[in-house]
Parts: C-alpha cells; sequence; structure tokens
C-alpha cells in the first residue's frame, strides 16, 4: 500500500492552509486531475465530498468523509475505485511566523495490475499535489 509523508513549512498562517484545504469545493479550480467536486451532508465539523479524478482516459469518482478537527483535517475513504484511503492534514503555527503542514496519506486500490502501474508514479504525484497547494496559497495571501 502505498504511503506518503510530508512536512512542510510555509510563510502563511495555520488557520490560512487549514482554511484553503478544507475549501474542497475549490479543489477543481487549482488540483491536478481534480476535475469536479461535490459537497454534502454539509455541518460545522464534517462533510461528505465527491471528487472527480481525471487524467488522459482515465476518470473517476471518489466519496470521502472529511472531518473538520482543530488544527486538522481527516480524510476517511467510502467509496470508489480504491479499496482504501486515508488522508491527514496537521496545521501548527510557528513561533517565528508563518506555519508547518503535517500531511499523510496512504491508498490501496482494488485492482492490483493498476496499483501496480500507479505505484511509480504514486510519489510524484503526491509532491506535485502538495505542490499545488502552495501555489493556491500564493495566488490566495499573497507570496
Amino acid at each position: 500500500m502505498p504511503r506518503f509523508v510530508e512536512d512542510r513549512t510555509f510563510h502563511y498562517s495555520a488557520q490560512q492552509m487549514y482554511d484553503l484545504v478544507a475549501d474542497v469545493k475549490e479543489y477543481p479550480n487549482f488540483l491536478p486531475w481534480c476535475i469536479g467536486s461535490r459537497l454534502y451532508n454539509q455541518t460545522d465539523n464534517d462533510f461528505y465530498a465527491d471528487l472527480i479524478i481525471g487524467f488522459k482516459m482515465f476518470r473517476e469518482r471518489f466519496t470521502s468523509h472529511v472531518i473538520l478537527g482543530d488544527n486538522q483535517i481527516d480524510i476517511n475513504y467510502i467509496r470508489g475505485p480504491l479499496s482504501h484511503l486515508h488522508n491527514l492534514w496537521q496545521f501548527k503555527d510557528l513561533e517565528q511566523g508563518g506555519s508547518i503542514l503535517h500531511f499523510e496519506v496512504d491508498f490501496e486500490f482494488k485492482n492490483k495490475i493498476f496499483q501496480k502501474m500507479v505505484g511509480g508514479l504514486f510519489t510524484e504525484a503526491v509532491h506535485r499535489m502538495v505542490a499545488s497547494f502552495e501555489i493556491r496559497a500564493e495566488e490566495l495571501y499573497g507570496k
């Protein structure tokens, strides 16, 4: 099962980064391969999200339960082409300004052949995804 963990420092506050990550409806505007999103059953602390991911001829819908906690966002997979998916985002302000983002993702495709094909691209795809949040933060909050 591919797993990726990254800690990254940003010039933005933990609250700014939290707000950016929690704004799932905006993902199609900046997240690579995300071509659609729909949120439903929203409360103050959680919601469900359908994301449509497209790459060349591949197009799949993922449904997840997004739990908004204090300084963290926990994303649990409900249905789609995977047998397992879990994302964890944690945000912490730094004394000298800015914040540190802790990001974890692990997943497994139901189709083992597809899993082998994607496994080699996984790290690069996740790096690109995290970088897209940094670019989006610059667009929203300035450099």
